[in-house]
């Protein structure tokens, strides 16, 4: 067996894949078509770049994907290594400065000696050698129909979207406030408050708005955990209200009243001179966006310094074609890795990114693979996207509801999350020892 192993997509998972088999010894190509081709999203030649947001959303333990975070810490993720590194102000949530972020792992990647980096689009998977399949939601054609051929089935399909950013000094603050929901923790988000009036001057602006031109393929398809902000609008005056717009928790400082709806913007980078509108993504025309938008009290002069995309994202039918290792049933030495595998999100993909490397590695090494139980985060997404029994199978972000072997005795549900997150991390670093001294 060859013992360079191929990396295909430099994006959060495939930089995942390749750093873990570096820092074991192991030669790594690493493939990635940026700056000579982008996709419709994409814009930075940096790795790992962040396009939907820049949350990588809870960090706390009770919550699935803060287990997630955690678990990929204790097995030395560079992912996360960045992330920390590069976080910005965001509650209980962990966002992180866009470009330092992905400068952070562009430069680690590029220092390390067994990674070459092959610039330009890879449109064949090479069989002379173990490969990582990690090119994104947004696989070029090339690619697409190398894979499509390869698993001689046809693919699904589902939309994501992007969020417009504004710049802090565009933003006007004798309307806008900063406060904490409840007035728990710091205040790290600006709260743009509507009366009735406002807000149905923007509903009825939203919900009348021209969108930016859909193939016909392409209508109808949306993932809802990314859904953009005017699909949400066109299922009730309401629904804003109990989703991204609700103002539970609020009150306008000027007034002392809580507010009819509140539009959240977050800090985008580290400075604070970006933020982004929260659950605004959307398939606007940008003309559109810049005249509705605008009409969000103190957003009124905002300069929007990037408006929202939508594309189209890919994934495989993940369950017939993929063990828990996210190995290729039908052939050993092809692994996938990231959204195209069916898991949601920038951690997950890291995840899938990480246990794809290290089983890789495992077979270079001639070690046993490394399977993650379903009691732990890793293990819960890498067995709910293997799992022949689902017929109808969808992208997810991680949950605890596809764990399995947990607590179940406890009736507070953070309590119960809670030590069934010391489980998981207790297993974790059994895990991590037996793995973290391989080496070739």
């Amino acid at each position: 067996m060859n013992k360079t192993v191929n990396v295909i997509g430099a994006g959060l998972a495939g930089c995942e894949a390749a750093y873990q088999l570096a820092k074991r010894g192991i030669p790594v190509k690493l493939y990635e078509m940026k700056p000579q081709k982008y996709s419709p999203a994409h814009h930075s030649p940096n790795f790992a770049e962040l396009v939907c947001s820049n949350s990588l959303r809870s960090d706390q333990l009770e919550n699935a994907v803060g287990l997630l975070k955690e678990e990929l810490r204790t097995m030395d993720s560079l992912i996360l290594k960045a992330a920390d590194a590069t976080r910005v102000p965001a509650g209980g949530a962990l966002a992180v400065d866009r470009e330092g972020f992905a400068e952070y792992i562009t430069k680690a990647i590029r220092e390390m000696d067994n990674i070459e980096i092959i610039f330009g689009e890879q449109t064949g998977i090479p069989d002379d050698n173990i490969t990582i399949i990690a090119t994104g939601p947004l696989t070029s054609e090339g690619m697409f129909n190398s894979i499509r051929e390869m698993l001689g089935e046809d693919y699904l399909h589902f939309f994501d979207a992007a969020a417009p950013i504004v710049s802090y000094d565009s933003i006007n603050m004798d309307r806008a406030f900063k406060a904490a929901r409840y007035g728990r923790g710091s205040e790290d988000y600006i709260n743009c408050p509507m009366n009735r009036e406002e807000y149905e001057n923007f509903y009825n602006a939203l919900v009348s708005a021209e969108l930016a031109d859909i193939k016909e393929f392409e209508k109808n398809v949306v993932f809802e955990g990314c859904m953009p902000i005017e699909s949400m609008a066109q299922r009730g005056p309401d629904t804003m209200r109990f989703g991204p717009l609700k103002p539970v928790g609020l009150m306008d400082t000027r007034t002392n009243i809580r507010p009819y709806a509140v539009v959240q913007l977050r800090q985008d980078n580290k400075i604070g001179t970006l933020y982004n509108i929260v659950g605004f993504q959307t398939h606007l025309k940008w003309p559109e966006q810049k005249r509705v938008f605008s009409l969000i009290p103190g957003l009124e002069k905002a300069e929007f310094v990037r408006y929202g995309v939508m594309h189209r994202n890919t994934y495989i039918n993940s369950p017939k074609l993929l063990d828990n290792t996210y190995n290729l049933k039908k052939n050993n030495s092809v692994y996938f890795a990231g959204q195209i595998t069916g898991v949601e999100g920038y951690i997950e993909s890291t995840s899938s990114g990480f246990l794809a490397g290290i089983n890789a590695a495992a077979r270079i090494l001639d070690k046993e693979r490394v399977e993650f139980p379903s009691n732990t985060a890793i293990g819960a997404l890498s067995n709910y996207i293997s799992d022949p029994s689902i017929k109808n199978f969808q992208p997810m972000n991680v949950n605890f509801g596809l764990f399995s072997n947990i607590s179940s005795d406890i009736r507070d549900k953070r309590k119960r999350n809670a030590e069934n997150a010391v489980k998981s991390l207790s297993i974790l670093s059994h895990i991590y020892a037996n793995v973290k001294n391989w080496v070739e």
